[in-house]
């Protein structure tokens, strides 16, 4: 494995919970990520002994069982996840940890973070974020779902779309339309709603390409009632809190991208090193090297940009422009390096059986989810 600990960002804490967390990743996921790509999903014992060590709550307040640690500590757990081999394991954790928690944190009142935050710290509860719909995906101001204020209760129906965790989390931060006539991103208003809310219910398990440990979900909600005190922020101002968290969940895709790149080169170095043919091991054929080593060269290339956009946001700074170019450049990185690690891999790369054959499928949506390549260089283009 490409050995980069001389190149750094991290404290020497951070390198601590990188070790704790690796070795959960080798010693717990690893051996069975196969059997919870077969159920279809990750058993909760699992997710809740990460709760456990720590792994849930880095980034929350000590008073709920976090560490109070910043954006690097999210770029260490993601990079660890990523190499697990296992999208779907990846995908399920980020979404608890660094896209639907976040809301909570960002715009809950203390009275909702203290209610709600230390299950989801402590790996009790599971959480998912609900704002993709049928016709709204990286357009969020294209939201349909509706909620009509009813005394002092608002009432919810629509439909979400592809939500990771859906089946299983506990609590769901959920986008709504609460004003109607207001034009484009105004008037979404984010709600917190538990599972068994009367109305609100899971439509159908969705069937993946890829990342089929982590369960992903259509939302139904039919008039659905929401008290007013699970409103997360304010009314008509949730377009924005969501943007706001976008910093962060790209930052952290971006991450696990690059970590599930350098992993599948990792696993093509030791094959072609080993593997016969032509008189030779393939490691000898200089065209093949030189695509190997270009491969190195763009993953690392990936990683300081993770990292320059991890510092900025460690800052206070707005880094759109930052964290777009990440999510762009590395969502694209980890589906060019697949290809060719599948392609060295030769037949084995196209057998199950082989750990980059899943993984190129679980890289094909890291170009869509979280933002689409082009919608994320448009906001590029939008400050050059």
């Amino acid at each position: 494995m490409t050995d980069t600990t001389n190149t750094s960002p991290f404290s020497e804490e951070m390198e601590m919970i990188r070790t704790q967390i690796r070795r959960f990743i080798d010693t717990e996921v690893v051996p069975n990520g196969d059997s919870w790509e077969e159920a279809g999903m990750i058993p909760r014992e699992t997710l809740r002994r990460m709760g456990e060590l720590g792994f849930f709550g880095m980034r929350y307040g000590a008073e709920h069982g976090g560490a109070e640690l910043d954006t690097m500590a999210s770029v260490v757990l993601a990079e660890e996840v990523g190499r697990s081999t296992f999208g779907g394991f990846s995908a399920a954790v980020l979404v608890h940890t660094d896209m639907a928690s976040p809301h909570l944190q960002n715009a809950g009142t203390p009275e909702q973070i203290a209610r709600w935050m230390p299950a989801l710290n402590s790996g009790e509860h599971i959480c998912a974020v609900a704002v993709t719909e049928p016709g709204a995906g990286s357009d969020v101001a294209g939201m349909r779902t509706r909620a009509v204020k009813d005394g002092s209760d608002w009432v919810l129906n629509g439909t979400k779309m592809f939500i990771t965790n859906g089946v299983h989390a506990n609590i769901y931060f959920v986008g709504a339309k609460t004003d109607p006539d207001a034009k484009g991103s105004r008037g979404i208003t984010m709600f917190a709603i538990e599972k068994g809310t009367p109305g609100f219910s899971v439509g159908r398990a969705l069937n993946k390409t890829g990342w089929l440990c982590s369960d992903t979900a259509e939302l139904i909600l039919e008039d659905v009632r929401v008290p007013a005190e699970n409103i997360l922020g304010e009314v008509n101002r949730g377009f924005y809190s969501v943007m706001k968290n976008f910093q962060n969940e790209r930052t952290v895709l971006g991450a696990m991208a690059v970590a599930e790149a350098q992993k599948a080169l990792d696993l093509t170095l030791e094959y072609v090193r080993d593997r016969k043919a032509f008189g030779g091991v393939l490691w000898d054929k200089q065209a093949l090297r030189l695509r190997l080593a270009d491969c190195q060269t763009r993953i690392e290339a990936g990683r300081q940009l993770v990292y320059h956009a991890a510092r900025l946001d460690c800052a206070g700074r707005d880094c759109v422009r930052e964290v777009s170019m990440v999510k762009a450049y590395c969502g694209e990185l980890v589906n060019s390096v697949l290809y060719d690690c599948v392609q060295f891999h030769g037949g084995m790369g196209y057998m199950r059986e082989t750990p980059v054959e899943r993984m190129s499928r679980d890289a094909r949506v890291q170009a869509i989810g979280g933002g689409a390549t082009e919608v994320m260089l448009e906001e590029v283009a939008k400050r050059m």
